[in-house]
């Protein structure tokens, strides 16, 4: 076969799953007890997924490159594009003024630094959000979590608490009401049927335009 295998992460989960990086390569996370042919069983089951995949990532315009954290260096905040400067002398490690300054002496933390900052800014965007559209609407929610998920735009549970990856204040704002009246619309409506895009969009719209933003461009979402 020919789809070559990154690497293979054994831990003590239950199944086997297939993960293409950004960098278009395969990792393969099994169980312990698995053995390497029952793994190329797998992947040669889901040879059709992988190779769409690849092609999905090759093509992609532009590539996303992990943040260096190195003067004129762009990051995303509410789908713009702002660029960092790296100086000698302020109060807090790290400031956001129309762009980013993180002094000097803090770079071997910049990156805990910028999650930080993000994951606050999140909250405070995305609750302000939240509490726009549950209001519009009559939506009945108990809390907004931030969380640091990598594969989910957004959750809610059965107690009515919403969940949000700080990633996602990285987007434009069109985007981030997209994913909230997403998730404000599962709490009276569980499953993706007629009723649930109904209710989205009632609220918006045009939400498949950024349905399709996300799915096209959220790969760039991330540092």
């Amino acid at each position: 076969m020919d789809i070559e295998i990154e690497k293979v992460i054994r831990t003590k989960r239950k199944t086997i799953a297939l993960h293409m990086t950004d960098n278009a390569t395969l990792i393969v996370k099994t169980p312990f007890n698995v053995d390497d042919e029952k793994i190329m069983e797998t992947v040669s089951k889901h040879k059709k997924w992988i190779e769409q995949k690849k092609k999905e990532i090759e093509a992609r315009d532009p590539k996303f490159s992990p943040k260096e954290f190195v003067n004129g260096e762009g990051f995303l905040y509410l789908g713009r594009c702002y660029r960092l400067r790296i100086v000698d002398d302020q109060e807090v490690p790290l400031k956001f003024e129309g762009g980013f300054y993180l002094l000097r002496n803090a770079l071997p933390q910049a990156r805990e630094l910028f999650i930080e900052w993000y994951k606050n800014i999140a909250y405070e965007k995305i609750s302000e959000r939240v509490k726009l559209y549950a209001q519009k609407r009559g939506f009945k929610y108990n809390r907004v979590n931030i969380t640091s998920a990598q594969k989910r735009w957004g959750s809610s549970s059965s107690k009515g608490n919403l969940n949000f990856p700080w990633r996602l204040v990285m987007a434009p704002l069109s985007v981030i009401d997209y994913v909230v009246i997403h998730e404000l619309v599962h709490l009276e409506e569980k499953n993706h049927g007629k009723a649930f895009w109904g209710k989205v969009k009632m609220l918006m719209p045009d939400y498949e335009k950024n349905k399709d933003w996300l799915n096209k461009k959220g790969y760039l979402l991330k540092i």
